[in-house]
């Protein structure tokens, strides 16, 4: 069935809006955080896939593609991110085109503080001829028939701005940052009503453990690197947390999302899911792949959710030379060297 009731489209204005997630949230950073931008030593170029629950009617597929350079000589990063998230049978289509810039402070030796904005300018539709309104069933079960329903040209396209901030504190070993969304409360509502989008806030950081300390030089060193992210949007909040592994150039990862010791509260999801990610990281490109496995009530019927993440690293021309306490550590961010 590729339709749905129009009635559906009013129950979702009482429902608390949440942005589209990705597992591997370190392999999208400008979406997780504005302050990532230009975190990279080189031009970086990120595309991110998600299918969250492909078994359901149309579920949600969310595309990402962002790029961002580190202008070292300025102490900035400046990058671009352009987003669509497309959810259920009606066509729902949300895009989003941003522009990212970066400042990094050198607070010593060793560590470096970013503040990161974020401009966006987004729109959001739907598709009218998936819908099946109320009039259309009492004369054909199938909504075959022309509608009448005044609701329909209530419907329309909708265009906001959308602001957003992060800061973030790293060296090259540890890293934890602070990221705000939608702080303007931006009205997406495809009828003339108000349906803001509240404001997210989350928490994420981590650390990267060399597994060799030794006095010899070794080509490859095995990784671990733990991180979490927590995140709060309304009267919903969530808890990613788990490890990867390197052995250059192999990563394997596992993850859990949720709230381990929370009950389901105003709709909240206490248990989501167990993460598993795959992927191989060479000199320029990196490649992953995760599955998402349901642990909530959902269960597997809804198949989980695929995800695929490619970087790809083109390195930058010579830049103008500075001074050596005006250069920067590149992020870490899981388990780069």
């Amino acid at each position: 069935m590729r339709k749905i009731y129009f009635i559906l489209i009013f129950c979702s204005l009482k429902l608390v809006a949440q942005d589209p997630q990705f597992s591997q949230y370190y392999a999208a950073p400008l979406y997780l955080n504005p302050a990532f931008t230009g975190t990279s030593e080189d031009h970086r170029f990120i595309a991110n896939y998600r299918n969250q629950w492909p078994n359901a009617a149309r579920g949600f597929v969310t595309y990402a593609f962002s790029y961002d350079v580190n202008l070292n000589h300025y102490n900035s990063g400046i990058g671009f991110l352009a987003t669509v998230d497309q959810a259920g049978t009606a066509g729902m289509r949300s895009s989003q085109l941003n522009f990212l810039y970066s400042y990094k402070w050198n607070v010593s030796s060793k560590w470096v503080i970013a503040a990161g904005l974020n401009f966006g300018y987004a729109s959001r539709s739907i598709d009218l001829n998936r819908l099946i309104f109320g009039d259309q069933l009492q004369f054909d079960s199938d909504g075959n028939v022309p509608t009448d329903d005044p609701a329909l040209f209530n419907l329309g396209n909708t265009h906001y701005f959308d602001f957003n901030s992060g800061v973030l504190a790293y060296n090259k070993n540890f890293w934890f940052g602070f990221a705000a969304s939608h702080l303007n409360k931006p009205n997406r509502s495809l009828l003339d009503q108000e349906a803001a989008v509240p404001v997210k806030t989350s928490f994420h950081g981590g650390v990267r453990i060399p597994l060799y300390g030794g006095p010899f030089k070794k080509e490859h060193i095995s990784v671990l690197a733990p991180s979490f992210v927590y995140k709060r949007q309304g009267y919903f909040d969530q808890l990613d947390l788990g490890i990867h592994f390197l052995y250059d150039p192999i990563m394997m990862g596992v993850w859990y999302r949720g709230i381990p010791l929370q009950q389901n509260v105003k709709d909240n999801i206490s248990q989501d899911a167990m993460v598993i990610i795959l992927g191989f990281q060479f000199e320029k490109i990196e490649v992953g792949y995760s599955y998402d496995l349901t642990v909530s009530e959902l269960g597997p019927i809804s198949g989980g959710a695929h995800e695929i993440a490619i970087k790809y690293k083109l390195a930058m021309a010579a830049q103008v030379k500075t001074k050596r306490k005006d250069k920067f550590i590149p992020c870490p961010t899981f388990i780069k060297k």
